[in-house]
C-alpha cells in the first residue's frame, strides 16, 4: 500500500506541470526579442503600414504591409509585400525557431528578397518568437 501511495503521488507531482500548459517567456526573454525585432531586425519597416506623416499606427505594429521601395534592377522572385508577423500566424514555435535559425521557411525554400536570412542562435530565435508570439491578439 505504502509503494502504491507513492507511486501515486510521483505521478502526480509529474504530471501537473504537463498540465499546466506552456511555459510562458520571461519577462526577459520577452525584453529581449523586442530588441531584437525593432533594434536589430528593425522589423516594422517593412512589416507595419504607416500613415500619412510616415507613423505607424499601433493597430498596424507588424500586421503586414506593401513594400514602400523596389530594386533599382532586377531581382528574382522580389516581394512587394511583407506579411502579418504579429503573433506569428501559422507558425508553430519550433518552425519559427528553426526559421530564424537558418533562414529557412515552412515551405522549405529561403525568404523572398529583400528579406535577411536571419542566423541567429537558438536562444536569440526563442526571444524574436517569444515576443512575436506575444503579440497575438488576445
Amino acid at each position: 500500500m505504502k509503494k502504491l501511495f507513492c507511486c501515486v503521488g510521483l505521478f502526480a507531482l509529474l504530471a501537473v506541470p504537463a498540465l499546466a500548459g506552456p511555459k510562458k517567456p520571461s519577462a526577459a526573454t520577452l525584453a529581449r526579442g523586442k530588441y531584437l525585432v525593432e533594434g536589430i531586425g528593425m522589423c516594422s519597416d517593412c512589416h507595419s503600414a504607416r500613415n500619412q506623416k510616415g507613423e505607424v499606427p499601433q493597430d498596424q505594429y507588424l500586421k503586414g504591409s506593401a513594400l514602400g521601395f523596389k530594386p533599382v534592377g532586377p531581382v528574382p522572385n522580389w516581394a512587394d509585400t511583407a506579411v502579418d508577423i504579429a503573433g506569428l500566424p501559422g507558425w508553430d514555435d519550433d518552425a519559427a525557431v528553426k526559421y530564424f535559425m537558418t533562414g529557412i521557411g515552412l515551405n522549405n525554400l529561403p525568404a523572398r528578397p529583400p528579406m535577411p536570412q536571419y542566423r541567429f542562435n537558438r536562444e536569440d530565435a526563442q526571444a524574436v518568437v517569444a515576443y512575436l508570439k506575444s503579440l497575438a491578439p488576445k
